[in-house]
């Protein structure tokens, strides 16, 4: 038996969301003098031999008659440090799985621990015990028990006890309200007796299956409440919330009476990742009712509640980045998916108090817990959630890109749909999952602009950046302009504006509502001609100027809301699309228009435009991110409409 057996057996189950959640579970792989383990805070999907820790099986024996202290956190500190020790030299750096000792315990060569929903409506149902003997008499059952070693203990003495009275080396073991291991010297023994298992516990609960299919739910309803609940669980930080509205939701948020069969811990894996009890409000429209239920939850619990069930809307999981909350939404499904499971083997049965209590104490799920959902931190847009209107290229795409390394989330919106969706694509690779969302939108249709900051709200929480960057340029004379020409360009740089302004900002009052110390921002990219006027180029020009005139405005009205509108107003992006498109680009256009006298070719009309800047270069994408920034970071700055030109254009 190899490393990459055990890899193999490894990543097929690991990558399998029916067999893990949220990275659990563990497998190994005995020599008769060494025990390789899961090492904690790895994936199983992902994980490398080099994650696995090699454990001394000689040391870890000697563990069993060892003199523990009958304090529970004293003996589990001391198991934790006698099994550090049984490391071999240079594995130092890992911390091996808590299940070490019992997968030790196994003879097989390879054992494999997980927690699917379907076996867990087997081990945390009241009949459990018994409709595991029907189907799988030589199975071990272990009622629920502390973690740690006193379980280690407990199956050691079931496992001798079935040797003794079968003659046979157990394979299949149940833990109450945590789910199940298998062994067996090969892959395919392993897969034989997971088949076997999966299988008939499928067939038993066949008509007891969950439904997350989604359905329709009151929008506006849920985009109030996230918001005001991300302000609550980050205490004036950007935090995450992600709205959660399916089948299965909506029937736990009809009322507090169904409520209640899914408020109890299923697993520990459900107290980690999301508390042990969630919140349910009755009432959502007044933030401040909101805040009241909040903080009276807090205080009965002494702990924030990671996952609200809203009366007849459904789940709104929290987390301190987006990370965090889809972690806690995809395990609280998994709750609900072992309680519609444990209608098939007699009735739900979660965790007493008292076993609950432990793993809320318990140090060793405070390491998992913190390993699995650290956040990063320390960037200039860490976590912000940003909106950055025609980011799927050009000058948007270049600002987007600059946030990204800052820190930010980024929300990709253009009505090129298909770009939109292929730099977040790019971004996911490179940044992860929750990093970037694509959204459709014409920033000059109202119902566009309100379902682009809905459809932030409902997956992010709320909104704390909106950079309104989208914009179009049509150049001509007084002669050549169409009116439906001037109109079009109006309408996306000028009405775009207070169309976003409108419903970016309704969110941030909700944050603000809440913690009324936390800013958001508003900054529209304006331009040089938003300074001056541009000759033959009086529509876009004119536009640009007006919104100046509606960042000032708006700027004084959103300021005691701690929103704060600002403009960046960006010299020319000589070598973005919107001058070096060769069929639409300002140079074509200013060519063809007569704009630069004496001018014969494209060529002509750039270098006019480079010899207009002291600073001899064209304006980057990164340079007005960088006066973005300055934006954001600043507090006592709004209605300001801030060159970024090069010098070309100064302030008077």
């Amino acid at each position: 038996m190899s490393m990459e057996a055990l890899l193999r057996m490894t990543h097929k189950y690991g990558a399998d969301p029916a067999y893990v959640l949220a990275g659990g579970g563990n497998t190994s792989l005995k020599t008769d003098d060494t025990l390789y383990i899961k090492g904690s805070g790895s994936s199983l999907a992902t994980i490398t031999a080099e994650q696995f820790v090699k454990m001394d099986r000689a040391l870890l024996s000697r563990m069993w008659s060892a003199d523990y202290s009958a304090d529970a956190k004293e003996r589990e500190a001391q198991v934790l440090s006698d099994m550090m020790n049984a490391r071999y030299r240079g594995e130092e750096g890992k911390r091996p799985s808590v299940e070490t000792l019992l997968h030790d315990l196994f003879p097989q060569k390879l054992v494999l621990h997980v927690h699917p929903a379907l076996v867990n409506g087997l081990t945390c149902a009241a009949c459990g015990e018994q409709i595991a003997a029907e189907l799988f008499p030589e199975s071990i059952w272990v009622p629920s028990s502390d973690p740690g070693f006193v379980l280690a203990l407990l199956c050691r003495k079931l496992m001798e006890e079935y040797t003794a009275r079968s003659g046979k080396q157990p394979s299949l073991l149940f833990l109450q309200n945590h789910g199940v291991f298998f062994a067996g010297d090969t892959e395919e023994e392993i897969d034989t007796l997971v088949e076997r298992v999966m299988g008939a516990l499928a067939e038993r609960s066949a008509d007891c299956r969950p439904d997350f299919t989604p359905v329709p739910f009151d929008v506006d309803a849920a985009v109030a409440l996230a918001p005001v609940l991300r302000m609550l669980y980050g205490e004036g930080t950007g935090a995450s919330v992600k709205t959660v509205c399916h089948r299965e939701s909506v029937k736990y948020a009809a009322s507090a009476e169904a409520f209640r069969a899914i408020e109890g811990a299923f697993t520990p894996d459900h107290i980690v990742y999301c508390k042990a009890k969630p919140l349910f409000l009755a009432e959502y429209d007044d933030p401040a009712v909101v805040a009241a239920a909040y903080a009276a939850f807090v205080e009965e619990n002494g702990y924030k509640p990671k996952i609200v069930f809203a009366k007849g809307l459904g789940m709104l999981a929290c987390g301190k980045n987006k990370k965090e909350a889809d972690t806690a939404a995809t395990v609280f499904e998994d709750a609900m998916k072992i309680a519609a499971f444990t209608a098939a083997f007699g009735g739900a049965q979660p965790m007493t108090k008292e076993k609950i209590d432990f793993i809320v104490n318990w140090e060793v799920e405070s390491y998992r817990a913190k390993v699995s959902l650290a956040a990063a931190g320390g960037a200039r847009l860490s976590d912000k959630i940003c909106v950055v209107t025609g980011s799927a290229q050009g000058f948007g795409k270049g600002i987007a890109e600059a946030m990204l390394d800052e820190g930010a989330i980024v929300v990709v919106a253009d009505m090129n749909m298909a770009g939109a969706k292929a730099f977040a694509d790019e971004i996911v690779a490179r940044h992860g999952a929750a990093r970037a969302l694509a959204v459709e939108v014409n920033v000059a249709d109202e119902e566009s602009v309100k379902q682009l900051v809905d459809k932030t709200v409902l997956e992010y929480g709320g909104l704390d950046l909106f950079v309104a960057n989208a914009g179009i340029a049509r150049a001509g004379s007084l002669e050549e302009m169409t009116k439906s020409t001037f109109e079009l360009v109006t309408s996306v740089n000028y009405t775009a504006f207070f169309l976003c302004a409108k419903y970016a900002s309704r969110v941030m009052k909700r944050q603000n509502a809440v913690c009324p110390d936390y800013t958001a921002d508003i900054v529209q990219v304006n331009s040089k001609s938003g300074l001056e006027g541009s000759n033959k180029n009086f529509a876009y020009a004119g536009s640009k100027f007006g919104g100046v005139g509606l960042v000032q405005s708006i700027a004084m009205e959103l300021c005691p809301y701690g929103i704060k509108v600002n403009a960046v107003c960006p010299g020319n992006y000589l070598d973005g699309p919107l001058w070096s498109d060769p069929v639409r680009g300002l140079f074509v256009q200013y060519l063809n228009a007569g704009k630069v006298p004496g001018a014969k070719t494209v060529e002509d009309v750039r270098k006019a435009y480079m010899a207009k800047v002291p600073m001899n270069r064209g304006c980057l994408p990164i340079d007005v991110a960088r006066a973005i920034f300055y934006l954001v970071e600043q507090q006592y700055e709004i209605g300001q409409a801030l060159p970024v030109t090069g010098g070309q254009v100064m302030l008077k």
